[in-house]
């Protein structure tokens, strides 16, 4: 005979997690007469055959047919009758806001520069957002479903989403050309992200608040990259190949060089000419030096420093940023915070990964 449950409630203050089902296993048998007993910064929300149903806020309550219109609606009032029980879940959620969660971009920012490098910088960035649950039933009917409990990770990534997605906007918007102005902006553009990024959050019950932008950092920009994020036209592409594919020849010296591949001094200005003339057609003319440049820093293997931003750090740990904000904040990796960015030594990241 299953066990009918005359007392509802889950006395945890759930401070480590967002839902907890009751029961955790199997389906819940309640009565009318049942009470559900609500904590401060929680809501109840009766869920059946896939539905999110009736919610109970804060307090003591009877189960009534009342008091859980939804339900009865379903099941029919014959289901209630002399107090039979019937099956549902209930799902205890934390109506708390969950404050200083970190955030990363796990794909980078593209930002236009005109008339510099290869036109485009691509950039990471990271900060910290608040979120808090501001309709259960909304909540609970998209995230929960079948499951028996939810914590932040289980659905931080769709919310990480959403704000790089809103960054992303912003800077096609903005375009602020330059790293230095981007860095200008970063109270604007939390403002600006946190407006954006409302509606997507919104519709999944959630309210995202204070959200911060730790900093931002450029990324190794290449016309492969660029081209792989649909940001370079394949005639440019195979433009900007043919130079590289150019200039690393120009600089191999004695038999890597030009003339050690059997190509005269004739014709070598010939190719220096075919090297103008595509740069003037990819950057409107008189960008060579800084093309080259960029090919050459792309091509180049990138020196890790002694002292890292949380970017450059998350990318020699190869994890996420905001995983490694967690561990920060947990005590597991030493950082020392200058305003509102980290910064982590090489050394102390080696003595991690050894230990």
């Amino acid at each position: 005979m299953p066990r009918v449950f005359d007392v509802i409630e889950y006395p945890n203050e759930m401070r480590d997690r967002l839902v907890q089902r009751f029961p955790e296993q199997g389906a819940g048998h309640f009565k009318v007469g049942s009470q559900v007993i609500v904590r401060a910064g929680q809501a109840a929300v009766f869920f059946r055959d896939g539905k999110a149903l009736d919610t109970f806020g804060p307090g003591r309550h009877t189960i009534t047919t009342a008091n859980v219109p939804l339900l009865t609606d379903l099941l029919g009032k014959a289901a209630f009758g002399g107090k039979n029980p019937f099956t549902a879940e209930v799902y205890f959620v934390s109506t708390r806001e969950l404050t200083s969660q970190g955030w990363g971009t796990r794909q980078p920012i593209a930002m236009q520069t005109p008339g510099q490098g290869l036109g485009w910088l691509l950039l990471g960035g990271h900060g910290t957002f608040g979120v808090q649950v501001t309709d259960p039933q909304t909540f609970v009917a998209r995230f929960v479903g079948a499951q028996g409990s939810f914590d932040m990770r289980s659905f931080k990534e769709r919310l990480v989403n959403a704000i790089v997605q809103s960054a992303t906007d912003w800077f096609s918007e903005v375009n602020p050309g330059s790293l230095m102005k981007a860095q200008s902006l970063l109270d604007e553009m939390a403002a600006a992200i946190e407006v954006k990024a409302q509606d997507q959050f919104g519709a999944l019950g959630l309210t995202l608040k204070n959200i911060t932008i730790g900093g931002l950092s450029p990324l190794e920009t290449s016309a492969d990259k660029l081209k792989t994020m649909g940001l370079l036209d394949t005639q440019t592409y195979m433009q900007l190949k043919a130079l590289d594919t150019i200039e690393k020849s120009s600089q191999g010296g004695g038999g890597g060089g030009l003339t050690g591949a059997g190509v005269g001094l004739g014709a070598g200005m010939g190719m220096g000419a075919g090297m103008a003339q595509m740069m003037s057609g990819i950057m409107g003319g008189g960008q060579q030096q800084p093309q080259q440049q960029q090919q050459q820093q792309s091509s180049a293997p990138k020196a890790v420093p002694d002292v890292m931003t949380s970017i450059e750090a998350a990318e020699y740990l190869k994890v996420p940023v905001e995983d490694l904000i967690a561990m920060i904040q947990s005590g597991d990796l030493k950082a020392k915070k200058i305003g509102s960015q980290y910064r982590i030594s090489k050394k102390v990241i080696d003595e991690f990964l050894a230990s």
